[in-house]
């Protein structure tokens, strides 16, 4: 019998639907594949044909989450922000979105995000990733920055999974050490691609 594109994708909703649950009540690490597959009410093996382990099923609700978020800042967005002002709004709207799933974002970032990780390849990871730095690039370019290197962009990238990284382990009230953290890093990140500019425009003019 085949199975429909409809039938797939709402198989694939289930799936995503029970993983949330599971993952909230017993963690990601106490989760496991058997797990998913008897809420989702389908064979272990069925679960391989949509996702290649858990990790890959959170990565996927963590993007997804972020996908949301991503849409709400761009339609939220006033413009006329200073840049880190901006980065931290756009930052800030994804920690809002995962705050349902920062019980596994750590895992997740430490199997699926991470440069040394073999996982981080991933299509979600990646659509996440590619998502996220056009916005970024969309913001540098709005403040007259489109020409940061390859460096200051990887750069950024690493501060924002390790602003995330420190947020799923914050147990100040209210996270309030991720928001200091996060504000006084990307101060620094701003003022490094100003003073690169600044050094640019010297040479130039020598």
């Amino acid at each position: 019998m085949r199975v429909t594109a409809e039938a797939k994708e709402a198989t694939r909703s289930r799936i995503l639907r029970e993983s949330r649950k599971l993952f909230s009540k017993k963690g990601l690490e106490d989760t496991t594949t058997r797990d998913i597959a008897g809420a989702a009410e389908i064979a272990t093996g069925t679960l391989f044909n949509y996702f290649p382990n858990k990790e890959a099923v959170a990565m996927t609700i963590m993007a997804e989450s972020l996908d949301r978020a991503e849409a709400g800042y761009r339609q939220r967005r006033r413009g006329g922000e200073a840049l880190d002002e901006s980065l931290f709004a756009h930052v800030m709207a994804g920690v809002r979105g995962l705050e349902p799933y920062r019980g596994f974002v750590g895992p997740v970032l430490e199997t699926m995000m991470s440069p040394f990780s073999k996982a981080s390849s991933s299509d979600a990871c990646e659509r996440l990733r590619v998502g996220h730095m056009e916005t970024v690039g969309e913001l540098l370019a709005e403040h007259g920055m489109s020409d940061a290197s390859f460096v200051a962009v990887h750069l950024y990238w690493t501060l924002y999974l390790g602003a995330l990284s420190f947020w799923s382990n914050d147990e100040s009230p209210n996270q309030e050490d991720t928001l200091v953290l996060l504000d006084q890093s990307l101060r620094l990140f701003v003022a490094s691609l100003s003073n690169n500019s600044a050094r640019s425009e010297k040479t130039d003019d020598a």
